[in-house]
């Protein structure tokens, strides 16, 4: 297992790489169809492809939108997307109890943005020398990623990416400041941009998190164009009736075009 997570790592920090899939698990066989659709154009681009999708939303603004199937029944399915797709499964933790409990079943633990300064979370994460993704707090500045690093790297572990997913601007917008890709690469660690995410609308007064999707493609040009290493973004084949996140989510059937678009704008910057 420690020499499929190093390998795993090498191969993130030496190639152009997607993590992508649904913002929440929400059944098996619509996740297994999102995982093997990516794959299929991952695949066809040389791209390496990481699977996304959380097994449980603890920070929804509404207690009563939708959270999840139940947090065993998601992490059964992220388990089986690994083993029959055959991808990498990356899913967002909330707790040292939660890192305790799946950390085991999943590739890489995500730190979400509002817990990026938890020391106990960063620190627990480090400790199961799996590989983490650190996202960012939208109240961040790009120097101060330095510190959540240093949490993780205290344990020894120093499989680290770390992901811009935009600012607060005011109370109810974001913005991506692309000069943090680079000041964030400096750092010496892979460095993602969340490309759904960076064009939430949070905070809207009917509690449900808005989105400008129309700009998935402008945002993850210019992070391309600024060097990013991968890109992250949240897609479903029905945004419209996705359980979470839908109002900033890219449509499937457009994630190849906008993909095959990333990859020529890596390589005319090499």
């Amino acid at each position: 297992m420690i020499n499929y997570t190093n390998q795993l790592f090498n191969k993130i920090s030496n190639q152009f790489f997607v993590i992508a899939g649904p913002c929440i698990i929400e059944c098996e066989d619509e996740s297994i169809q999102i995982a093997k659709k990516i794959k299929s154009i991952c695949d066809k681009l040389g791209i390496l492809y990481i699977f996304k999708g959380s097994y449980r939303k603890a920070n929804r603004t509404n207690i009563e939108s939708f959270t999840g199937i139940g947090d065993q029944k998601a992490i059964d399915i992220l388990i089986r997307i690994k083993r029959d797709v055959g991808v990498p499964v990356l899913t967002d933790m909330h707790s040292v109890s939660d890192i305790n409990k799946y950390a085991k079943f999943i590739d890489i633990i995500q730190i979400p943005a509002f817990l990026s300064r938890q020391t106990d979370i960063l620190m627990s994460a480090g400790d199961t020398n799996k590989i983490v993704n650190i996202k960012k707090g939208q109240f961040l500045s790009a120097n101060n990623i330095s510190y959540a690093i240093n949490k993780v790297k205290h344990s020894g572990n120093s499989k680290i990416i770390v992901t811009e997913r935009g600012v607060m601007f005011g109370y109810q917008d974001l913005v991506v400041d692309f000069r943090n890709i680079p000041i964030m690469r400096s750092f010496g660690y892979p460095v993602v941009l969340d490309a759904t995410h960076s064009l939430q609308k949070p905070n809207q007064d009917i509690g449900v998190t808005g989105g400008d999707p129309k700009m998935i493609e402008t945002i993850a040009s210019a992070g391309a164009a600024s060097g990013i290493d991968g890109v992250f973004i949240e897609t479903h084949a029905n945004p419209d009736k996705a359980k979470s996140d839908g109002a900033n989510m890219l449509k499937l059937e457009k994630l190849e075009k906008l993909l095959t678009k990333l990859v020529k704008i890596k390589r005319a910057i090499i």
